[in-house]
């Protein structure tokens, strides 16, 4: 069992940077499944978090009529199934909870994801797909969703309990489900099974709607331009989730500089926080 602390200089080995040889293909494709019409911000914002951290080309599956939305601000993206390297889901989509915490609400693109196996992250309304996937997968939960997911394997432990403790709670779904947890908060951790970051505290002023949906478009970034990686050693998104909380919180501080921020401010910053790091 290893605990780690996150630096800039380990972020940095996580930034692929393309040589004269590459193309949009070989630079990463993300399958992104995000957004609803209750939450339709999310799929801009993830979207354009994607974008602003870089890679090949983002293939957007659009649901709630929302491919105009992610097109005006982000015209690059392509609203095509096909083939990707990595997915990121359930950012913006609600997942339905009932007592027993088993039934969630089904989203259509969702049944790609098993068949086109490559690495995934969940997020939000995809978390209930944690533990089912064969592929290397990443879960993004903060500590309510954390909470409720536990208690599909009978697990009861509150949202309180899990901010207190976020090292051992994120060591245990991670065991629990087989996946790499990166545990979203004020004291953001990620693990890998009993292995252990813990990421720098996050500006306060990241606790803002959105911000979740911007970090893991940033996290769908590195993982399609990594996947080769990942397919090779798992633990490798261990390593990218905590290097995508390290750029959300840079990007977070670069846009506020001790005032307030929204999401989209984030975004803006990303590409100048990659900068300084590299």
């Amino acid at each position: 069992m290893t605990t780690r602390k996150w630096t800039a200089r380990d972020t940095k080995k996580s930034i692929v940077i393309p040589s004269d040889l590459d193309n949009k293909y070989s630079r990463g494709v993300l399958g992104v499944i995000t957004g609803s019409a209750k939450f339709p911000g999310a799929a801009v914002l993830s979207s354009g978090a994607v974008s602003a951290t870089g890679l090949g080309m983002i293939r957007f599956h659009s649901s709630s009529g929302l491919a105009h939305l992610v097109l005006h601000s982000n015209p690059e993206v392509v609203v095509q199934p096909g083939p990707v390297t990595a997915w990121l889901a359930g950012s913006g989509i609600e997942a339905k909870k009932y007592s027993d915490f088993t039934t969630w609400q089904r989203h259509r693109w969702f049944t790609l994801i098993a068949k086109q196996s490559v690495p995934t992250i969940l997020d939000a309304g995809a978390l209930h797909l944690a533990g089912k996937l064969d592929q290397p997968t990443v879960i993004t939960p903060h500590a309510g969703e954390l909470s409720r997911l536990l208690r599909t394997r009978g697990v009861t432990v509150d949202s309180e309990a899990i901010e207190g403790d976020p090292k051992k709670w994120a060591r245990r779904a991670s065991e629990e489900f087989n996946v790499t947890v990166l545990l979203k908060g004020s004291k953001t951790v990620v693990a890998h099974g009993k292995d252990l970051i813990e990421l720098p505290a996050s500006t306060p002023w990241l606790a803002t709607a959105g911000t979740g949906d911007v970090l893991a478009g940033i996290l769908g970034a590195l993982v399609a331009t990594n996947y080769i990686e990942i397919l090779n050693d798992k633990e490798h998104l261990a390593n990218l989730a905590a290097s995508a909380a390290f750029i959300h919180n840079a990007a977070a501080l670069l846009a506020s500089r001790g005032s307030p921020i929204t999401a989209t401010h984030v975004i803006d910053y990303i590409p100048e926080a990659i900068g300084k790091i590299l």
